[in-house]
């Protein structure tokens, strides 16, 4: 590629392009793949020097897309064993019903930040919200905000592909992007809660028609799940030992900042020791299947990302971002919470969002002298506020678990966002602004 830049705009106009294709409900992989080419080739790149951004690109993402893969296994045991269901059930009949609400969202959350997608997590936790709702008159807008916003709550603080695409995306310890999420996790949860509550009686009742099969089906799974002791083996070993390294540090423990468990380590090892715990170490073979089938539209979707990624930071762009801030008077640092909230609201999609968001932006995100970690935490809960639009799929499964028409579950996206806000005002004020760091 030699010396060659591309011109900003022409950078610009190869991720609107992309942007466009996939609201127009183009495959999003090839809508990116599209977008690099018509940005690379409008900005003076040839045909040759194109190809050779993209495959620039695609290289620059293969690390997380190895961690990814392997985040597939974690996904695919606590799925496809049951001990999300186990977990679900515990905490909710734990708390009972004079906590539902919060007991519901600790739920979805602890699901979701164990390494669970967030919108199976729903459907996880949505048959068991329905039984409660109606025991208790809730309304199932008020239900779907504790799920969603509990999910969101979870997303960023587990090892999940946009967690890991957030810390490879500025080159920080996976482990660290889910220590300094923490917070506005905790502070999402407390508000999901509190709009949860003031909802609770707002919209239309649970009705019988809405709970027909779901006690057979509890019925059915209780024979089949795992004990709550076993099912919690996989996310305890895998938390455990991606923190190792960063309490380390925290605490000064030599003997443990020299140990470097990558997430690609981790991640399966935890999955395999689960599965043999809960006695289900035959079906490791099938718990690898589901999961690689679930991460294949993720690694996709990160090759996409890194081609568009490339065509930007080839170009002036990033150079042009920083002036044009510094110009305004604004701080660079919104750049990084802007970029996520923009990114995720344009795919409806966290992952996608995050990726698209690092993979453009880091460079000049970073060039504002911003803390990497904080970067990535700011990225990474920005792609949290308006991530469920109506042109994504968690919009529509979120609806379906709900039993939820389209304009009635449309009700939902303001208080959904105003959690995903509340995380994001959050990391920004204690990373962004006041520089706390662990």
């Amino acid at each position: 590629m030699g010396s060659l830049v591309l011109t900003w705009w022409a950078a610009l106009i190869g991720l609107a392009v992309a942007i466009i294709l996939i609201l127009k409900k183009l495959n999003p992989v090839y809508s990116l793949l599209l977008g690099a080419v018509i940005g690379s080739l409008i900005g003076g790149a040839n045909l040759v020097q194109t190809i050779d951004i993209l495959i620039k690109g695609s290289q620059s993402v293969m690390g997380t897309v190895l961690r990814v893969l392997a985040a597939g296994m974690l996904a695919g045991v606590m799925m496809e064993s049951g001990s999300a269901d186990t977990l679900a059930r515990a905490i909710v009949s734990k708390f009972g019903d004079r906590f539902a609400l919060f007991a519901l969202a600790l739920a979805t959350m602890i699901i979701t930040a164990v390494g669970v997608f967030i919108p199976v997590a729903v459907l996880i936790v949505a048959p068991i919200a329905l039984e409660v709702g109606k025991r208790m008159n809730f309304s199932k807008l008020s239900l779907l905000v504790a799920l969603s916003g509990g999910g969101k709550a979870g997303n960023i603080i587990s090892p999940n592909p946009n967690t890991i695409a957030a810390a490879k995306g500025f080159n920080v310890e996976l482990s660290q992007v889910m220590i300094a999420d923490f917070i506005p996790a905790v502070i999402a949860l407390i508000v999901t809660v509190l709009l949860a509550t003031l909802i609770r009686k707002r919209g239309s009742a649970v009705l019988d028609a809405d709970l027909e099969n779901l006690t057979q089906a509890a019925a059915d799974d209780d024979k089949k799940l795992p004990s709550l002791g076993a099912s919690l083996v996989t996310p305890v070993l895998a938390i455990v030992l991606l923190l190792l390294n960063p309490l380390g540090s925290i605490f000064h423990i030599a003997a443990l900042t020299t140990i470097n468990l990558d997430a690609m380590y981790v991640l399966p090892f935890a999955a395999v020791v689960g599965a043999l715990a809960m006695g289900q170490g035959k079906q490791l073979s099938e718990f690898a299947r589901s999961g690689i089938a679930r991460m294949t539209d993720v690694v996709l979707i990160l090759i996409g990302a890194g081609a568009i990624g490339a065509t930007i930071t080839s170009s002036d762009l990033p150079n042009q971002i920083i002036n044009l801030i510094k110009a305004s008077g604004m701080s660079g640092t919104l750049l990084a919470p802007i970029s996520g909230i923009l990114m995720a609201a344009a795919t409806a999609s966290t992952s996608t969002g995050v990726i698209l968001a690092t993979g453009s932006f880091s460079k000049a995100i970073l060039g504002f002298g911003v803390n990497p970690i904080a970067a990535a935490a700011m990225v990474h809960t920005g792609g949290i506020v308006i991530d469920h639009l109506p042109h994504g799929n968690y919009f529509h499964v979120t609806a379906n678990a709900m039993h939820m028409d389209i304009s009635e579950r449309s009700h939902a996206i303001v208080y959904e966002s105003l959690v995903g806000l509340s995380a994001t005002i959050t990391a920004t004020v204690l990373y962004g602004f006041l520089h706390f760091m662990f």
